[in-house]
């Protein structure tokens, strides 16, 4: 076991995850807390730092590193979004330092921003990016390679020559969650223990089908295959995500058929949640695409990877 050598914090808007990394990269321990930057009292993140990793740094002095939201204007400090295309060189040329009542800096990685009329941003995916990169061959494939990471907000990134081109934000999660809690369909739906695969797919093979009018007409079918019968309230929770995921990939491979490309036969990769990246790989199959495997441990190889390039730490002896 190597010895500690980096403290790499992901800290963002509703929780605090920090990584005591060894000298290959390799997490020695984690600690996990509620401290995310919402949850804060102002002027809070001090405290909720030495909470977290106070124990590691009175063990021994070393660098911190740390990606999220804890550099967006409502963190810690602002690290100001850096511009597509943005690879690993431009997120170390934007760290921004902070120090903490110890005395200890936390360098700070900035999020990307890809300007145009409709501009996206991201803070925290480009970390773990980055390290999907360095940890997984067929993330940085020849002629480019296509990241996706489901979740509250789900991003495609489209990657090339090491260097993050464009990307699509998806409100996937987050609209799940607001329709499931605050519209009529949440009404009808209870909880189920279990995943139901065979509707889920269902959910995702209506949102597939061209001949349907788009997601804000076919959301409703949630309510209305349960007032005839063909939904039970258990199904309709996994039914409806089915739909959300369906829509979200069906957009993406629209965009890719702008490029002459499509999902099908596609080698991409996933970044997040084991349960949550099952259930995209499934709904990818549908479009044809069935090699998504999930890249482990991205958030820690990229945050190790940007300190090693920052010079915090030294490269890992071994690719991490």
């Amino acid at each position: 076991m190597s010895a500690p050598a980096l403290i790499a914090l992901d800290w963002g808007t509703t929780s605090l995850r920090a990584y005591l990394l060894g000298g290959d990269g390799v997490a020695l321990d984690t600690r996990a807390s509620s401290a995310g930057i919402m949850n804060l009292p102002a002027g809070g993140f001090d405290q909720a730092f030495e909470e977290t990793c106070g124990a590691w740094l009175d063990a021994a002095r070393l660098p911190v590193i740390a990606a999220g939201m804890v550099g967006s204007a409502q963190g810690w400090v602002e690290a100001p979004y850096v511009e597509t295309p943005a690879g690993a060189d431009a997120l170390v040329a934007g760290i921004v330092k902070v120090k903490t009542a110890r005395g200890v800096t936390v360098h700070v990685v900035p999020g990307v921003l890809e300007p145009g009329a409709l501009p996206n941003v991201m803070r925290g995916e480009e970390t773990q990016i980055f390290g999907a990169l360095a940890s997984d061959a067929a993330s940085g494939a020849a002629g480019g390679a296509l990241i996706g990471l489901p979740g509250t907000h789900a991003k495609w990134v489209f990657v090339n020559d090491e260097r993050i081109e464009r990307f699509y934000t998806f409100m996937t999660g987050e609209t799940f969650g607001a329709l499931r809690d605050h519209t009529i369909l949440g009404r009808t739906m209870h909880p189920s223990p279990t995943h139901d695969e065979p509707v889920f797919l269902r959910g995702v093979d209506t949102a597939r089908d061209a001949g349907h009018p788009g997601v804000l007409a076919t959301i409703f079918s949630t309510r209305t295959l349960g007032l005839t019968g063909q939904l039970t309230a258990e199904q309709q929770p996994d039914y409806l995500s089915g739909l959300l995921i369906g829509h979200e990939l069906r957009g993406l491979n629209e965009v890719l058929a702008r490029q002459q490309a499509s999902l099908a036969g596609r080698t991409l990769r996933l970044i997040g949640n084991d349960a949550l990246c099952e259930r995209y790989r499934t709904a990818l199959a549908r479009f044809g695409c069935h090699d998504a495997a999930t890249v482990a441990h991205a958030t820690e190889h990229g945050l190790y990877r940007i300190a090693a390039l920052a010079g915090l730490v030294a490269a890992p002896a071994r690719a991490a």
